[in-house]
């Protein structure tokens, strides 16, 4: 719904997870990515793609919270980082939607490591004054909150999103208080600053159009 008449191209889809700590909890990880590519028919938690919105060439980085949670690990970390290298190198706008609970453990430090990893990609796109914008879902928690996710040019989420780094129970038991009405929704981080706009999804479309043209100094 954001590419100009639904038109995109897929990339990096020859990247595939692997279960290098052979985890397992109530099941291994080798089975439970098998049944989330069967129930999702994706590879892992994102979807990398390059198009056109408003005639401008745009690379998107779009995460599903069906693929177990939209959790990041080595591939959502990896996809994102060649996806926006291929904005840097190609020197066109890269738009992140995230859709996330956080790092995925069941990788441990290869997971955490995709933060970093991220983050670096985002700060040469800034260096390189690519423009970066940042669309945050519901949810967008954890480890993608405190990484790319919150580095856009600037940063927009739909109306009520859950946008925090740890969950508001564990908060209020950390610190003993009770949290604010509408703690870590999107329109109480945008009235405290953490936010620059709180967009419907219906008007996402013509609403990033717009920040491009006016990052790129283009009139309609």
């Amino acid at each position: 719904m954001l590419f100009d008449d639904g038109q995109y191209n897929l990339i990096d889809q020859n990247i595939f997870p692997q279960d290098p700590l052979q985890f397992e909890d109530s099941m291994k990880y080798s089975d439970r990515l098998k049944e989330h590519k069967k129930r999702t028919s994706l590879q892992d938690a994102v979807l990398n793609a390059e198009g056109k919105m408003g005639g401008i060439r745009v690379i998107i980085s779009a995460m599903d919270f069906a693929f177990m949670g939209g959790s990041m690990g080595s591939v959502v970390g990896e996809k994102i980082t060649r996806a926006a290298e291929l904005a840097l190198k190609e020197r066109v706008p890269f738009i992140t939607v995230s859709c996330s609970g956080g790092a995925r453990m069941q990788e441990g430090v290869l997971s955490l490591m995709q933060l970093m990893k991220t983050s670096s990609a985002i700060a040469n796109l800034n260096e390189a004054g690519i423009p970066f914008i940042s669309v945050l879902a519901d949810p967008t928690t954890g480890g993608v909150t405190a990484s790319f996710a919150m580095l856009g040019d600037i940063n927009i989420a739909e109306p009520n999103a859950l946008i925090g780094f740890a969950g508001p129970r564990v908060i209020e038991q950390t610190i003993k208080e009770k949290l604010p009405k509408g703690f870590q929704r999107s329109e109480f981080l945008l009235e405290h600053g953490m936010l620059d706009d709180v967009v419907n999804r219906k008007k996402m479309r013509s609403y990033i159009i717009k920040a491009l043209q006016l990052f790129l100094n283009r009139s309609e």
